[in-house]
Parts: C-alpha cells; sequence; structure tokens
C-alpha cells in the first residue's frame, strides 16, 4: 500500500500534535480537519497511529484525569471533559473509581485552596459551595466539606494521596 502525500503530511502533523501531549482520537480528528484535511485522509492516518501505538486513547485519558486531579477537579467535571473527548463511559468509570472518601478530600483540598476559611453567612457558603460545584464535586462531597469546615474547621478526610 503507499500512503498518498497527504496522508504523509497529516501523518507528520499528528505526531507533532502527539509529541506536545496525549490526544483522544475525536481532538486529533478536530485538529486535523482545522487544519483543513479531510476524513478520507485523517481516518486511515488515525488508524495508523492507533495500530502503532502512538495513539492511545487508554494514556490520553491516564494523563488527563491525573492533571485534572492535580488542579482540583471532581469526578462529574472530569467525567464530562473526557466526554467532550471523545472518551467513553467505560473508560472514563476505569479511571474515576476513587472511594468516596478519596473525593471528598480532594474536595476539602480544593475548598482549603481557594477559600481556607468557613462560611460566615449563606450567602458565603452558597458562593463555596457553587464554587466547589463547578469544580466537579457532588452534593454529598460538597455538604460534607462545608459542614465540617462549619464545625470546627478541623477537616480530615480519609486520603491516600495527602
Amino acid at each position: 500500500m503507499t500512503v498518498s502525500d497527504d496522508e504523509h503530511a497529516a501523518r507528520e502533523q499528528s505526531i507533532r500534535l502527539l509529541a506536545r501531549r496525549e490526544h483522544s482520537i475525536r481532538e486529533l480528528a478536530q485538529k486535523l480537519r482545522r487544519k483543513g484535511w479531510d476524513a478520507g485522509v485523517i481516518d486511515p492516518v488515525i488508524a495508523e497511529l492507533l495500530q502503532e501505538g502512538l495513539l492511545s486513547e487508554q494514556r490520553f485519558t491516564e494523563q488527563f484525569v491525573r492533571n485534572r486531579l492535580e488542579s482540583g477537579y471532581g469526578p462529574l467535571r472530569i467525567r464530562a471533559d473526557l466526554m467532550e473527548r471523545g472518551i467513553g463511559p467505560d473508560l472514563a468509570t476505569m479511571h474515576l473509581d476513587l472511594p468516596e472518601e478519596e473525593w471528598t478530600a480532594r474536595c476539602a483540598s480544593a475548598w482549603r485552596r481557594r477559600f481556607g476559611t468557613a462560611p460566615v453567612n449563606q450567602r458565603d457558603r452558597a458562593k463555596q459551595s457553587r464554587f466547589l460545584a463547578g469544580r466537579g464535586f457532588s452534593g454529598t462531597q460538597v455538604r460534607r466539606v462545608l459542614a465540617a469546615a462549619g464545625d470546627d474547621g478541623d477537616m480530615t478526610f480519609e486520603s491516600e494521596w495527602e
């Protein structure tokens, strides 16, 4: 099988993109489309990159979840961001399968970094709650963290990463 000049050029462009960071299949295809390549060129290039292991949804998901966790995002937001990038629910669930205590501890950490002090009134509580919900933490996680902050400020949640 001979590779067309277009496929060769699209492959080189793909490799340059992948050298910077991992991409999902959807992301890479979108970037190539924006550069002017059509599906007749993109599809075989992506298939070849997948076969060679240069493009991997598994690797992308691992890296993406790790980066989002380090940035203080919760499971709901990370899952939505993965779905937006074309990652299926099974692969997302596999990488987001942490104990509830771990997610609550991560929620507490995000709260500490942003606020650090317990809400003094309902307005503060709502603001802090909105922030944590926007970060992708569940209502249960947010309530537990804000309740612990309101009790005595001593928030000790079980976490393997702290």
